[in-house]
């Protein structure tokens, strides 16, 4: 199995320290999602991961050695950083001829890929025709081209439709399924919580959290819980007695602040109050995020009142 071990990383661009002692390891058989705020050093990473850039000091090491090192590093690492990355002038198909001969990759993988990201059918055009979410494809192709053990993506939802965006879901757990080690780098909150299994975590460049998305999400989030029942009044003042404070939600349903559903649960069933809906209430990971990132943001909107035309 193939890992990506990053040891004290660090990078200057002169003054300025975009990556900062980083140290994580990115496992086989997961899909590990890779968060941080603009500028917090996600793309100098994979960068670097790369050889694109070299270290200031640390090192990236895939599969015990360097990206550079490897002679056809196509049949190790697939990697999705730009979408504009292909020539416009050259087909699709013609594109990833290129890549295959490169990495002496069999000419029959390329229809292979072709057809499992869906753009078979337009092989033959060139990719300056191509609508982004097409080039994403393609990108997305290039990176499976040598059917590598670890693929590192840089926001690869963008510029997909729906369709799409489940598509590359599933893509990315069928590689973790299959104990490849996948490396997703993304600002869609919503959109990771669907396909990540664990979370590194950045802000000014420095590791902030390297946790399963479970426990990053319990890390972050305020416990709480939530009810619905024939008797507010009555659970009021059982959980007042307990300590609790219960507050109105929305549809009929409260909330109960610093308590868990079996808290509250065995509180009723101790009054006998009928309870007809209890849960436990967690923070989603946009929330779990944002509470943990909230000072590691480098470029952050104020709110400015509209004047009036």
């Amino acid at each position: 199995m193939t890992s990506i071990d990053v040891q004290d990383l660090t990078k200057e661009y002169g003054t300025k320290r975009a990556v900062d002692r980083l140290t994580f390891r990115v496992e086989p058989g997961r899909v590990t999602g890779f968060l941080g705020p603009n500028g917090a050093g996600k793309s100098t990473t994979l960068r670097l991961a790369l050889g694109l850039h070299r270290p200031t000091s640390g090192s990236v090491l895939i599969g015990g050695r360097p990206y550079a090192t490897y002679d056809e590093p196509l049949r190790l690492v697939g990697a999705l950083l730009d979408p504009q990355a292909a020539h416009g002038a050259r087909t699709a198909r013609d594109h990833l001829r290129v890549l295959a001969t490169a990495n002496r990759i069999p000419a029959s993988r390329v229809d292979e890929v072709l057809e499992r990201t869906g753009i078979g059918a337009v092989a033959g055009r060139r990719v300056k025709t191509f609508s982004l979410g097409m080039r994403q494809r393609l990108g997305i192709a290039a990176a499976l081209l040598g059917d590598p053990d670890v693929v590192l993506l840089d926001e690869p939802s963008n510029g997909l439709d729906p369709e799409g965006i489940v598509w590359i879901r599933e893509l990315m757990r069928d590689l973790a399924r299959a104990g490849r080690t996948v490396l997703v780098s993304s600002h869609l909150m919503n959109e990771t919580a669907t396909f990540a299994d664990h979370l590194v975590v950045l802000g000014r460049g420095r590791l902030l959290a390297d946790t399963s998305m479970p426990d990053f999400i319990a890390a972050h989030s305020t416990r709480s819980a939530r009810v619905r029942t024939t008797e507010p009044d009555r659970l009021r003042a059982a959980l007042t007695r307990a300590g609790h404070t219960l507050a109105p939600a929305d549809d009929g349903r409260w909330s109960v602040a610093g308590a868990t559903a079996a808290d509250v649960g065995a509180l009723a069933a101790a009054e006998g109050i009928p309870v007809l809906e209890l849960a436990d209430e967690q923070a989603s990971l946009e929330q779990a995020y944002l509470a943990l990132t909230a000072s590691d943001t480098e470029f952050a909107a104020t709110a400015t009142p509209l004047q009036e035309a």
